[in-house]
Formats: structure tokens, C-alpha cells, sequence
């Protein structure tokens, strides 16, 4: 019975030495997270207010979308003004250009006729212009 007794002894201490051990290490473990406690809640604290700042800037980021996109809005809506503008300047243009052609090709086949201007006048330039060259002048003066 001394030898079971013995044997049983044994066991345990065999078994309370890693008990132990593990119970050191734990306790230096829960040390160090005592330590460390304090900056652990400075952290907790830096993203709170983090957190805290990032939803109050929300609706300060959504006001200023709003703001932003009105005036793109406008910048839109107005380039789409000036962009029909140009489109029905565009096709005056080419109007004007196919009665052009018309009256040079026109002006082609008729023999030119010169006007004869006497010297003292001060449209010296419109001595022998033809009927297309009068025209076009008449069509570029109507555009401005």
C-alpha cells in the first residue's frame, strides 16, 4: 500500500509542476495586460473619438456634394445650351455655304461683270467683284 501511496504521490506531483508552470505563465501574462491597460484605453479612447469625428462629418460631406453637384448641374444644363447653339450655328453654316457654292458655281458659268467705280471713292476694293463675290459679302456681313 506504501508503493500505491508512493506511486499516487508521484502522479501528482507530476502533474502539479505543469500546473504550476502554466499558472506562472499566466500570471505574468495578466500582468502585462494589467500593464498595458492604460494604453489599451487611450486606444479605445483615440478611435472613439475617430468614430465620434467621422459620423459628424457625414452630413458635412453630404451638404457639400449637394452644393457641388447644383453647380455642376448648372454647368451642364448650360454647355447643353451652348452646345444646341452651336449646333444651330453649325447647320446655318452649312446652309450658308451650300448657297455659296451655288451662287460661285452660278457665277462661274455667267461671265463676270465689273463695276466701274470711279477712283476718288473709298471702296477701291469692290472695282470688279462678281455677282458671287457680292454675295458672299452680302452672307458674311448678314452672319455678325
Amino acid at each position: 500500500m506504501a508503493n500505491l501511496e508512493l506511486v499516487i504521490n508521484l502522479i501528482i506531483i507530476a502533474l502539479l509542476v505543469p500546473t504550476i508552470l502554466y499558472a506562472y505563465r499566466l500570471n505574468h501574462s495578466l500582468k502585462m495586460l494589467r500593464q498595458n491597460q492604460n494604453s489599451l484605453a487611450q486606444l479605445v479612447n483615440a478611435l472613439n473619438e475617430a468614430t465620434f469625428k467621422a459620423e459628424n462629418s457625414i452630413p458635412k460631406i453630404k451638404s457639400v456634394t449637394e452644393h457641388s453637384s447644383e453647380g455642376l448641374k448648372e454647368v451642364v444644363d448650360s454647355a447643353k445650351e451652348l452646345k444646341d447653339d452651336l449646333l444651330f450655328i453649325n447647320e446655318r453654316a452649312d446652309t450658308l455655304a451650300d448657297r455659296l457654292e451655288n451662287v460661285i458655281s452660278t457665277g462661274r458659268t455667267i461671265k463676270p461683270q465689273t463695276e466701274i467705280v470711279s477712283s476718288t471713292s473709298p471702296l477701291k476694293e469692290d472695282i470688279s467683284r462678281s455677282e458671287a463675290e457680292l454675295e458672299l459679302l452680302k452672307a458674311l456681313r448678314s452672319i455678325k
